[in-house]
C-alpha cells in the first residue's frame, strides 16, 4: 500500500483537511481517522483490509494499491503544489460545439451577474480628495515599433524629475478605462464588465490596479497614490517610505532615485466573483504582466527607461499601500525615468572590471 503523492493537510479544528491538490478533492478526517492515517503514513505496511477506516481511505485516494510515480520538481514544494493545483479545471461536462459552450458559458455569466460584485473601486479614498491627472498626449505613429526596439531593462538612473503630463500619459494608456471606446462598446458584454484598458484583463473583469509610488514629478508632491481608472485621478495614500525604496525591493538599492514607480496589484475578490477555480489566481499574474509590458512601451515611447521586479517584501508594501488584510495584494512593480541607458548600474560594473582584472 502507498500514500498518494499529491496531497496536503490542513490542520482545521476539530479535525484535518486532506486535499488532493491534482484532483481538486477534499476530504475532512476527524481525530480517528486522522489518526489511522498518521500511522499508515509512518508504515503503509500497516494497511488492513478488514479496517473500515482504511479501506475508507482507500476508497478517497488518499491511499493507492499501487505506487505512482512523481516526477523529480526542480523547485520546492510549495511550486509544485500551486502548479499542480492549478491544472486542469474540473468540468463535469466538456462543450460537444459551440451552440452548446455558448449556452453553458451564458447560463454561468448569468448567475455570476445575479450575485453583487465587488465594488470597482477603493472606498478608502474620497471622490473629492483625488487629483485629476491631465489627458494623454499623442504619440508619433511609429512609436509603437520604436517602442519595441529600444526597450531596455536598466539599473541606472538619473534621478531627474518627469512631468506630470507623462504621468498622465503613463496611467491613462496603461491602467485607465479608455473612454475613447465607450462608443465602440459592444453590446453583447454585461454593463459591470463593460470599462476596457489597452492590455486584455480575464473575464474583462480589470483584476489588477496600481499604486504610484512618486519620488520627482513636478506639480506632484512625493508619496503613495491610488490610481483610479474609471476618473484618470490620483489620491494621496502615504508618504514616502522610510528607509528607502531599495529596503522594500530586496535590497536593490540602485533603485533609489527612481522619479516614478507602479506597484500593480490584484484584486481577488474580483477574480473569485467570477470563477471559484484557483486557476483564476495564474490569470492575475498574466493581467499583471501584460499591464507592466503595456506601461514598459509607453514609457519608452515617450523617451523614458524603465526597470522592474517582482522581488519585495510583501508585508511592507501591504502597509504601505494601506492594503494589509485585503483581498488586494501586491503582485508586480515597474519603474521609469531618465536613465543613463545602462544595464547595470555603476557599482555592478565597477565591480566586474575590479573581478576581471
Amino acid at each position: 500500500m502507498h500514500i498518494y503523492p499529491y496531497l496536503f493537510i490542513l490542520p482545521r479544528s476539530p479535525g484535518l483537511i486532506v486535499w488532493n491538490y491534482k484532483d481538486h478533492t477534499q476530504h475532512e478526517l476527524d481525530l480517528n481517522y486522522s489518526t489511522r492515517l498518521a500511522q499508515l503514513i509512518s508504515n503503509p505496511d500497516l494497511f488492513d483490509p478488514h479496517n473500515i477506516i482504511d479501506t475508507q481511505l482507500l476508497s478517497a485516494g488518499i491511499l493507492t494499491v499501487s505506487k505512482i510515480d512523481n516526477p523529480p520538481w526542480g523547485w520546492d514544494e510549495l511550486s509544485k503544489i500551486y502548479h499542480i493545483g492549478t491544472q486542469n479545471i474540473p468540468c463535469e461536462h466538456s462543450p460537444q460545439n459551440i451552440h452548446e459552450w455558448s449556452r453553458l458559458y451564458l447560463a454561468h455569466c448569468n448567475e455570476v451577474l445575479a450575485t453583487p460584485a465587488p465594488t470597482t473601486d477603493r472606498p478608502m479614498h474620497a471622490a473629492e480628495q483625488r487629483i485629476a491627472l491631465p489627458l494623454p498626449r499623442g504619440l508619433n505613429d511609429d512609436s509603437l515599433g520604436n517602442a519595441l526596439l529600444q526597450r531596455k531593462t536598466c539599473r541606472s538612473y538619473t534621478g531627474a524629475a518627469m512631468t506630470l503630463d507623462d504621468v498622465g500619459t503613463l496611467l491613462y494608456l496603461s491602467l485607465g478605462y479608455l473612454h475613447e471606446r465607450d462608443l465602440n462598446r459592444d453590446d453583447s458584454i454585461a454593463q459591470d464588465l463593460g470599462a476596457r484598458r489597452s492590455s486584455p484583463s480575464g473575464g474583462g473583469l480589470n483584476a489588477c490596479e496600481g499604486f504610484l509610488l512618486v519620488r520627482n514629478v513636478d506639480d506632484l508632491e512625493p508619496g503613495i497614490y491610488a490610481y483610479h481608472p474609471a476618473e484618470h485621478t490620483i489620491s494621496r495614500v502615504n508618504p514616502l517610505p522610510q528607509p528607502a525604496l531599495g529596503d522594500l525591493l530586496g535590497g536593490q538599492h540602485f533603485i533609489n532615485n527612481l522619479p516614478l514607480g507602479l506597484f500593480i496589484t490584484a484584486r481577488f475578490d474580483r477574480l473569485w466573483w467570477k470563477y471559484e477555480h484557483s486557476r483564476a489566481y495564474r490569470m492575475a499574474f498574466v493581467e499583471a504582466g501584460h499591464l507592466s509590458q503595456t506601461f514598459q512601451l509607453i514609457a519608452t515611447a515617450l523617451g523614458l527607461n524603465t526597470w522592474l521586479t517582482g522581488a519585495f517584501a510583501d508585508k511592507q508594501v501591504e502597509t504601505l499601500l494601506k492594503i494589509e488584510g485585503s483581498a488586494e495584494q501586491p503582485l508586480f512593480f515597474v519603474g521609469c525615468g531618465e536613465s543613463d541607458g545602462q544595464v547595470m548600474c555603476q557599482e555592478m560594473r565597477d565591480l566586474l572590471r575590479e573581478v576581471q582584472a
